[in-house]
């Protein structure tokens, strides 16, 4: 089985390290962005299977990011868990218009956020089997 590759997007450097070394410990392949620019520019290229981004970044937004994603063609797809800190709360509604899987809130356990990563990716690989 092909190893499945995460796009983490933080500006925070020691986010963006718990997570890619709990994320590498289990197995995944892990791109870095530290901004929502950087983070669809690594999205386009690399084409990960999921995207992790936090809500609040220089450059572009985590919202700004997924809007961007979703009218890409090639990313359009690609599911994504947002990260917020806890006084940027995300609609129910801007989460099902940009089909955000999740919404975790900062802080947040790695374990809990691996846990997210893979039921996202099974839900989706039983999705596309139907």
């Amino acid at each position: 089985m092909a190893t499945k590759k995460v796009l983490v997007a933080d500006d925070e450097v020691h986010i963006i390290h718990v997570v890619a070394i709990k994320l590498r410990n289990n197995g995944y392949g892990v791109i870095t962005a530290d901004n929502g620019a950087e983070a669809f520019e690594l999205a386009c290229a690399e084409k990960p299977d999921i995207v992790v981004t936090d809500y609040q970044m220089p450059r572009m937004t985590g919202l700004e990011l997924v809007e961007r994603l979703r009218q890409c063609e090639q990313t359009k797809d690609i599911p994504v868990i947002m990260l917020t800190a806890r006084n940027f709360a995300i609609s129910q509604q801007q989460q099902e218009e940009l089909q955000i899987s999740e919404c975790i809130s900062k802080p947040f356990s790695p374990k809990e956020l691996l846990g997210n990563i893979e039921d996202v990716l099974h839900q989706q690989a039983v999705n596309q089997a139907i």
